[in-house]
């Protein structure tokens, strides 16, 4: 299987640093998760049940009712490619990997795009796949464009699924509520925005034609009975929601002066990570490993992306930013003196 990130306790062992003293940024996932009530005895002690609520709260967070309970993403990103016949696809060269794994593992040809060179592969395929915005390139893309790609698409039949696992905190570019048009498909996560990741729960929008299909494929309890109750009880809450917003804008402002401020390079990101282009990437994560905060290398080894602290962590991310580039910065003057 593909490497993802978390894994908190395998780096833990490799920089010999127990977990509990790790300062973990390196997912794109609120810190400040929904609370979690005690949970009634029927979610552990019954089957979950259709009728239970969690479908009507979906609606109306969703301002539309074509969607799926899905466990997470993964798991519609998984499925979809079972629901075509052989088809060439285009995934962004630089995003969440499931998504060209999966499709080349059912049988499809992938072909891989820039996140600016969508027009050049468009007229080529028969699926296209838009992370909106993409993780970790922050590369968004607005709503009219990507309606316009789905009107092509169509002319033969094809598909175009967005991939919205970021988009909560600002839905200015969303298509959830377009989704029931033919051979237009999003994809929700749920536990980014509400900070419960382990909840592994999430929604697929789409024709219900569709939806039908993959409901079939899934087969029953999808989800589990606490997963379902978790939910449907944050779904409804609008008003941790709002707050959750204003906490998360005001903590993606800080965090990129933070990263401007010590390392004099702009990021690139959403209001739950920013991303930085280096080419000391591997030099910065393991400086800010030996420090015990976990950040993400990217798969390609060109940048590193840091997810947003707890609110008692800034003092300490801070300071160790500005260790971690003043070493960086005393390494690259150790590397010219030699190479000179």
């Amino acid at each position: 299987m593909l490497h993802h990130g978390g894994r908190l306790n395998a780096v833990a062992k490799k920089y010999a640093i127990a977990a509990e003293h790790w300062i973990d940024l390196s997912t794109g996932i609120n810190p400040e998760h929904w609370p979690i009530p005690a949970l009634p005895d029927h979610c552990f002690t019954r089957l979950p049940e259709n009728d239970d609520g969690l479908m009507q709260a979906a609606h109306q967070y969703y301002k539309t009712d074509a969607c799926l309970a899905v466990a997470g993403s993964q798991a519609a990103i998984q499925m979809l490619p079972r629901c075509r016949q052989q088809s060439s696809v285009a995934v962004p060269d630089i995003g969440y990997a499931e998504h060209a794994y999966q499709w080349r593992l059912a049988g499809h040809d992938v072909v891989f795009y820039r996140g600016d060179n969508i027009d050049a592969v468009i007229h080529q395929v028969d699926v296209l796949v838009i992370i909106n915005p993409n993780n970790p390139s922050a590369v968004t893309y607005d709503r009219q464009k990507l309606l316009h790609y789905h009107q092509i698409l169509q002319q033969r039949q094809g598909w175009l699924i967005v991939d919205e696992a970021f988009s909560d905190c600002d839905e200015k570019n969303s298509l959830v509520r377009q989704a029931h048009k033919p051979g237009l498909i999003v994809l929700r996560s749920f536990g980014k925005f509400f900070g419960l990741a382990g909840v592994r729960s999430g929604f697929i929008f789409a024709e219900k034609l569709l939806l039908d299909r993959l409901n079939l494929l899934l087969g029953p309890w999808t989800l589990s009975g606490a997963s379902r109750y978790i939910t449907k009880k944050a779904l409804l809450d609008s008003q941790w929601q709002q707050q959750a917003k204003n906490n998360l804008q005001a903590s993606s402002e800080k965090l990129h002066r933070l990263i401007q401020h010590h390392s004099g390079r702009q990021p690139a990101g959403t209001w739950l990570f920013k991303t930085v282009m280096h080419p000391q990437a591997e030099t910065i994560f393991t400086l800010f490993a030996e420090q015990a905060v976990f950040i993400r290398l990217l798969d390609n080894k060109q940048g590193v992306r840091f997810g947003l602290p707890r609110p008692d962590q800034w003092p300490t991310v801070d300071a160790i930013f500005g260790q971690v580039f003043q070493q960086l910065a005393l390494i690259l003057v150790d590397d010219k003196q030699k190479q000179a």
